[in-house]
């Protein structure tokens, strides 16, 4: 009897070696295999954040505000004006002093890039998020009685802007996304540069937040604490 509960115990033992070298063995492969691929998905997950929806002749082009360096928002929103698009391009942009702010800068941009100055509406505000700034904006539609807008930002934003505004602005009034390409993400290779983790980062995180306060019932909750300090720790 002992040695054939020796013998049980043996086997037990060693189908458990064995299944524990099973699932070692198939989590190393898994590793090995995500390793490999990392590049293939990677580049997914980047061009997936990246939308553009097909162009609508609209009653005004939106510039979100904050662009980069070398103004590629209003170099967008210019080369759309000039295909016939839209016959007004809408300025918008963060109040810097009491005289002047981003709407401004960008008004100049886009004269330089051939808009004339009184096809240009620049809208100055105090919006500290997209959300904030599609609420000011959705007050500028329903003044001027727009029926349809291209919002045009940066191509790492469209998918949070579209969110955001697809919440804020009724269905009567068709929302359009554009993308301007940005130098500091590339959707094929944003994890080999600085700039383009920071960048995707940021708008993970600041998706959380949109989502949180565009839930149902809930608008303008503020969101969880966590959240927030994930999306202010990482760097401008």
């Amino acid at each position: 009897m002992k040695s054939l509960a020796r013998r049980r115990s043996f086997q037990t033992e060693s189908g458990g070696i064995i299944s524990s070298l099973v699932s070692l063995v198939f989590i190393v492969v898994l590793c090995a295999v995500l390793y490999l691929a990392r590049g293939p998905i990677l580049r997914v997950i980047g061009e997936t954040w990246v939308v553009e929806d097909p162009l609508e002749k609209s009653d005004a082009i939106v510039v979100l505000s904050d662009d980069n360096f070398y103004a590629d928002r209003a170099a967008h929103a210019a080369d759309l004006y000039r295909h016939g698009w839209a016959s007004l391009v809408v300025a918008s942009g963060r109040k810097l002093r009491p005289y002047a702010g981003v709407a401004e800068l960008m008004q100049h941009d886009l004269i330089e890039r051939g808009v004339p100055k009184d096809k240009i509406l620049a809208v100055a505000h105090n919006a500290e998020n997209t959300r904030e700034e599609a609420q000011v904006l959705l007050q500028q539609a329903i003044e001027h009685k727009w029926h349809s807008v291209i919002v045009v930002t940066s191509n790492y934003h469209t998918r949070r802007a579209r969110y955001i505004f697809l919440r804020i602005f009724p269905q009567q009034i068709g929302v359009t996304v554009s993308g301007a390409n940005d130098g500091s993400f590339d959707p094929e290779h944003w994890w080999q540069s600085r700039l383009g983790l920071k960048e995707l980062t940021r708008e993970w995180a600041g998706m959380a937040v949109a989502m949180w306060e565009l839930r149902g019932g809930t608008k303008g909750l503020p969101p969880p604490p966590a959240v927030v300090a994930l999306y202010e720790l990482i760097p401008q």
